[in-house]
């Protein structure tokens, strides 16, 4: 199981600093999650994450059972053995990618009917056997099976997600055999007496966290942070909250100004690959011929391992010859600027100046930084 405690709580926001345990180690709050979808964070090693400061990475439950399967993980002493990562481990059910999947999936109440995006192959997931994957994989938290509508959804949809999604995290809990900690997934799209309905559900099952479900899907910015006010007042003080995928910078400090603790999004790797860097003036997209010859740090501000060994010239002549320490370099960056700012957030949190930082920095970047 886990443990989590307010340390902090800012006088001005929701903001708060809190210390998470797990079996594997203990995690400060607020925390950004690299995501390794497929066992790996891609582009980085383990013992890199650990370097830049990770202690909580997460991982797919629906991807790892489509390939290489969870018995293959299991049978290798579990996820954490497996790909060699003994810091602590969440792994998500996989519902936003199977409910992606459109027409090829079919949902009843029982669950869901998809064909595999691999061999094509059919499957059919309840929450009971998203669960006993779970407890296969041996992730220190574990999600539900949840329906997550697309934005946007007529009202009559969202409103069969959330009763979907509140009685399959009845059947999850009941089917935990093991000491994992289970969050639940608020859903409810933008309508707001959806996501409070939602909320008050999953509250009264008293499970180990909340996570937010169904935000960062196209809806605008000022929207999402509005349903997510909405939502987070509902839930427990004393818990984790948790807000999934979200990874833009500015989407993440303003989410904690309203009480999350915890963020992942594959943002930071994905835009690392196609040539983009989060730094402290802003994005800079090392494609352009402007870095043919600035042999600057791509942040002169950061002390990073990229940032300290290596020149935006080299890293352009890197990306347009195609090789993979481009990618590599730019995505131990972007992920070294996230866990730097979640501990700039605490730092700021704790001393007394969260709204000032808040303000600043919203100043300096706009809430698109970050988006492509």
């Amino acid at each position: 199981m886990i443990e989590f405690e307010v340390l902090h709580e800012d006088d001005k926001t929701n903001a708060r600093v809190g210390r998470l345990t797990t079996p594997h180690g203990t995690v400060d709050t607020p925390v950004f999650m690299p995501v390794g979808t497929k066992a790996a964070v891609k582009a980085m090693s383990p013992d890199e994450l650990k370097e830049i400061g990770f202690k909580l990475v997460l991982a797919n439950a629906y991807h790892l059972h489509m390939r290489p399967g969870e018995e293959i993980i299991e049978a290798a002493g579990g996820l954490h053995n497996f790909m060699h990562w003994d810091g602590a481990i969440l792994t998500d059910s996989g519902g936003f990618q199977v409910f992606s999947l459109g027409a090829t999936r079919k949902v009843s109440d029982e669950g869901v009917e998809f064909r595999s995006t691999v061999d094509g192959t059919k499957h059919f997931l309840t929450p009971e056997r998203v669960i006993e994957i779970e407890a296969a994989l041996g992730a220190d938290i574990i999600m539900p099976l949840d329906v997550c509508p697309p934005f946007p959804s007529e009202r009559a949809v969202v409103e069969e997600a959330v009763r979907r999604t509140s009685e399959w995290a009845v059947r999850s809990k009941r089917a935990i055999l093991s000491d994992q900690a289970l969050f639940g997934i608020v859903q409810g799209g933008v309508f707001a007496e959806l996501r409070r309905e939602s909320a008050q559900a999953l509250v009264e099952l008293d499970l180990s966290g909340h996570a937010v479900g169904g935000l960062s899907v196209g809806e605008p910015h000022e929207q999402m942070f509005e349903v997510l006010e909405e939502t987070v007042s509902r839930l427990p003080k004393k818990k984790p909250r948790y807000l999934m995928g979200v990874g833009n910078p500015t989407s993440i400090i303003e989410a904690v100004a309203r009480g999350v603790d915890m963020f992942d999004s594959a943002l930071p790797t994905r835009i690392a690959r196609n040539g983009l860097a989060l730094t402290s003036a802003g994005k800079v997209n090392i494609k352009n011929a402007q870095y043919a010859r600035d042999y600057s740090p791509l942040d002169p501000a950061d002390d990073c391992y990229t940032c300290k060994n290596f020149s935006r010239a080299y890293l352009r002549h890197l990306y347009q010859a195609g090789e993979i320490l481009a990618a590599r370099l730019i995505t131990w960056h972007n992920l070294s600027y996230l866990e730097k700012l979640a501990a700039r957030t605490r730092v700021s949190i704790a001393a007394g100046y969260f709204d000032e930082f808040r303000a600043e920095y919203l100043a300096e970047h706009g809430l698109e930084f970050g988006s492509v």
